[in-house]
């Protein structure tokens, strides 16, 4: 008995070891794939308990997935090792509730585009993918720096900018952080697609990313009107909820500007988010 009592203790501990040294294994790889670096010995503990606990996440959400009870799969990526508000607070950089500059409209309203009027006579098409048709830069990161309304500002006039010249030309977002405060943005801190597409219109226009690249830091506004990529002659805002209309603005008009609430914990590690 006491035999026996022995062993299983010894193949215990041989477990736990075998398990610890998969996950600092997995967690090497980690740090080595994402480039990731930490301050201090504490931190990188830190970081790797998380690391496991989000793996463990993953693995719990996918076991429902196989089992027919969610619609769609997780998977680590370089974000594995932060808490979730940690996430939010990096990622979540549409602010609805940013200021405007109440000297670029009458009596204070808030900033507004024209409104989107359903075109007539056309048939919808079933399916379309504006990448196939050249319209959509790759994937860019935001970094550490709350900026999505920059990158959801510059993909929107790249289409329309393809659509009218033929050309796809990358477009700067860091020169909407630096150059579009006055306009009721707050560059890594938050901002609107609408106070952006209001700048780049009286601006005369938006540099290229070549020119202008990104660094995912509030910065000064080096704008160069020599270096203009594209401009807008305005915008048109599509009635919040009303899927109808975004899908006929998506298939006449072409990309749309859009903010998703990333809040949702399964965003974090979804399959499909960009890495």
């Amino acid at each position: 008995m006491k035999c026996t009592a022995a062993l299983l203790m010894l193949v215990a501990a041989a477990s736990a070891v075998s398990f610890f040294d998969l996950v600092k294994e997995e967690w090497n790889a980690f740090k080595l794939e994402h480039n990731k670096q930490y301050d201090s010995e504490v931190e990188d503990k830190f970081r790797m308990k998380i690391f496991a606990e989000n793996k463990h996440k993953v693995a719990k959400h996918n076991a429902r997935f196989a089992r027919g009870l969610t619609t769609f799969t997780l998977k680590p990526n370089k974000y594995s090792d932060m808490l979730h508000h940690e996430f939010v607070h990096l990622m979540n950089g549409f602010n609805r509730t940013a200021k405007h500059n109440k000297s670029l409209y009458s009596k204070g309203q808030k900033l507004r585009g024209a409104k989107f009027v359903s075109p007539a006579n056309v048939q919808l098409p079933e399916h379309v993918d504006w990448r196939q048709k050249g319209a959509v830069t790759d994937v860019k990161d935001q970094g550490k720096c709350g900026s999505c309304w920059s990158f959801s500002t510059t993909g929107a006039l790249e289409g329309q900018h393809f659509r009218q010249s033929g050309f796809l030309v990358s477009l700067s977002e860091q020169n909407l952080i630096d150059c579009s405060g006055a306009y009721g943005n707050n560059g890594c801190n938050g901002g609107l697609m609408d106070n952006a597409f209001k700048y780049i219109k009286d601006n005369g226009g938006i540099d290229t990313e070549k020119t202008y690249p990104y660094e995912a830091v509030d910065d000064k506004c080096r704008y160069n009107p020599k270096n203009t990529g594209a401009d807008d002659v305005g915008f048109v805002d599509i009635p919040q909820g009303n899927e109808q209309k975004l899908k006929e603005a998506l298939a006449t008009i072409g990309p749309v500007s859009v903010a998703i609430d990333a809040s949702q914990e399964s965003f974090q590690m979804a399959a499909t988010t960009g890495s």
